[in-house]
């Protein structure tokens, strides 16, 4: 029997819903009542993620005040503004469901009207004004219900409806703080897992001899150091060239972002797996220590695109030694399309956690035969 033909590379997907990781639509109560319990969940909230809202607006479109004020009424595709305290774009034209993606990629909470959108979470609201008896195909993941001031029973048809039913948390809509209990207690359990990446690909021109085979610790120093990732993350990797692929390649990434060094490695295991974050490491850095990649890990901010150590000696972040996020892949791409593929670049124009050490000479590389010797005197 013929194989079926298959057009696309099969590639691996990011766990994103209509607009990001951690979507909930509210809905089954007035869009005036779900603006309310966004604002209100916002308030207690912000302060620790970053959160987005999704709505719709109740005007025709043919009302004349919509483009008030605005450029995009004499023709133009395109607005922006800096606003002092925000930034606007006003855009003319149709979103696409990948358009929605890319603009929140950055988002770790979004509170959407689900009486306008659907989102891969529910928040419902029991309110006698709307009823959700012809809503219930949105209801994929209920995750939370509350009762509006005055209401206390479910509708037998939403009770049928929704699988776990009693174990779903209900409460008043005015227990702002139960209510954001859960919502954390979801985004915390959706936390992405960390993998670990030991740079082994490099072709060790300047030392003369393959840097990640030097013994500093009686192994070789790409084994060294995924020992340390892999006693510390979920599983460890070595990302190498297509050409240094072994037999057993249950633990290799190969480049496939051909001639882009690290910053190409680093695509390549976001592309073997979008969902993971990935603590990345050179395989010529002897002085890092398993009580140092700890200490990265600790400081660790899911919420930013990377968490970086700050090197002194460069005065950037270090970005061979640092936890790429899952929404860094985005960027790092987008970087890619402009025609960059340095790592660094990437850390210093997007929002990375600065880690500082006590002693930032751990991050020291050991790139030519001089420093190697240097190194050993130092190391003993």
């Amino acid at each position: 029997m013929a194989k079926k033909h298959q057009k696309h590379a099969k590639l691996t997907r990011p766990n994103i819903g209509n607009f990001g990781r951690n979507e909930f639509a509210i809905l089954g109560t007035p869009c005036g009542e779900i603006k309310k319990l966004a604002q209100s969940i916002s308030k207690q909230l912000s302060d620790k993620y970053k959160i987005a809202y999704v709505d719709a607006d109740h005007k025709s479109a043919d009302d004349a005040s919509n483009l008030e004020g605005s450029s995009l009424a004499y023709g133009n595709q395109l607005e922006y503004v800096d606003k002092i305290d925000f930034h606007r774009f006003d855009e003319m034209g149709e979103l696409n469901p990948f358009d929605y993606k890319r603009k929140f990629i950055n988002q770790d909470l979004i509170l959407v009207n689900g009486n306008h959108f659907e989102a891969e979470k529910q928040i419902l609201v029991i309110d006698s004004r709307k009823s959700l008896e012809k809503k219930l195909h949105k209801l994929t993941q209920v995750v939370l219900i509350l009762f509006q001031d005055g209401e206390s029973d479910t509708p037998e048809f939403l009770k049928s409806s929704i699988a776990n039913f009693d174990k779903i948390p209900k409460y008043e809509l005015s227990d702002i703080s139960s209510i954001n209990s859960i919502i954390e207690k979801n985004l915390i359990e959706n936390i992405p897992n960390i993998n670990g990446l030991v740079l082994a690909g490099g072709k060790s021109t300047r030392m003369k001899r393959d840097k990640s085979e030097i013994n500093y610790y009686g192994k070789s120093q790409k084994d060294f150091m995924f020992d340390l990732l892999d006693s510390i993350t979920d599983q460890a990797f070595y990302a190498v060239r297509q050409d240094q692929l072994g037999t057993e390649s249950d633990h290799q990434i190969a480049d496939s972002f051909i001639g882009l060094g690290p910053f190409g490695a680093i695509l390549s295991a976001f592309r073997s797996n979008p969902n993971r974050a990935w603590l990345v490491t050179a395989c010529d850095q002897p002085f890092l220590t398993k009580e140092i990649l700890e200490f990265l890990v600790l400081k660790r901010n899911p919420s930013k695109v990377a968490t970086a150590f700050y090197n002194p000696e460069t005065e950037f972040p270090e970005p061979l030694i640092t936890i790429w996020e899952p929404r860094a892949y985005s960027h790092l791409l987008h970087f890619l399309s402009l025609g960059y593929s340095c790592p660094r670049k990437v850390l210093i124009n997007t929002e990375v956690e600065i880690v500082h050490l006590e002693d930032p000479t751990v991050l020291k590389n050991i790139n030519t035969p001089e420093e190697y010797e240097a190194a050993i005197k130092i190391l003993g």
